[in-house]
């Protein structure tokens, strides 16, 4: 049953060259999609570790969205084929732990394709409101505010960053 209440928090890790151009360009063109989505950039989504996953749903996320390039169109050659082999074993090791599979989805978005990254992340998002929040310890706060763990994972993340 769904919970119209319940509005999930989702952490989008988004790929510098097509999913993140893809994302402004669905926010310049004001193609509405659904506000609860918080996107990191990510030069490649094979740079997305399974433990930044891991981190994201620890720290209070209801769901995650990897979003790349088009298989064959990585800007790193062969970087999303890694992103959907680490996608495989992630969606594996969620359903070991007992967390619906569906809470992660790898979608790809090329930078023309705004309308289509925002459905994807409306699906998502319908998708996560389904099966409720996932109730992890350090869950985010209500009224906008963030706790701590999110804005750690996001100074963390920026960190990672700097190094590469």
């Amino acid at each position: 049953m769904v919970n119209e209440n319940f509005e999930p928090k989702i952490v989008g890790f988004c790929c510098n060259w097509c999913s993140y151009r893809a994302a402004d360009l669905a926010g310049t063109a004001r193609i509405k999609y659904s506000p609860n989505v918080r996107v990191l950039r990510v030069m490649c989504s094979g740079r997305v570790d399974p433990s930044f996953v891991m981190k994201a749903l620890a720290s209070g996320a209801d769901g995650v969205l990897i979003a790349g390039c088009h298989p064959g169109e990585c800007h790193y050659i062969e970087q999303n084929y890694k992103a959907m082999r680490r996608y495989s074993i992630l969606k594996h090791t969620l359903r070991a732990m007992g967390v619906e599979p569906d809470r992660v989805r790898l979608v790809w978005a090329s930078a023309a394709e705004g309308q289509q990254l925002a459905e994807a992340i409306d699906l998502l998002v319908a998708d996560v409101r389904k099966l409720g929040p996932l109730k992890w310890p350090g869950n985010w706060t209500e009224n906008g505010q963030r706790e701590e763990a999110l804005e750690t994972l996001l100074k963390e993340h920026e960190e990672a960053l700097e190094v590469v």
